[in-house]
């Protein structure tokens, strides 16, 4: 089930238990980095562009639903 990304207007909300703050997400990206190397070999990230980036699933933290998230209006949001 594809969870939509909350927005400045939106949030997510456990329909089961009620969770707005807690929930693991797991997503698949693509990404292009441009990573620095010093001298010592230490890596450091630069710049990066995200090219695609998809949400496959989201859990509640709380009651470990899956499947159970739903957009809902933040609190001030305009409509």
């Amino acid at each position: 089930m594809a969870v939509p990304m909350p927005t400045a207007g939106t949030r997510w909300r456990c329909t089961l238990c009620g969770n707005l703050t807690r929930f693991d997400v797991t997503r698949r990206s693509e990404t292009v980095e441009y990573l620095h190397f010093d001298l010592a070999g230490e890596a450091k990230v630069e710049e990066r562009e995200v090219r695609s980036e998809s949400i496959e699933s989201v859990r509640c933290r709380w009651c470990n639903a899956v499947d159970q998230i739903e957009l809902v209006d933040r609190p001030g949001a305009s409509a």
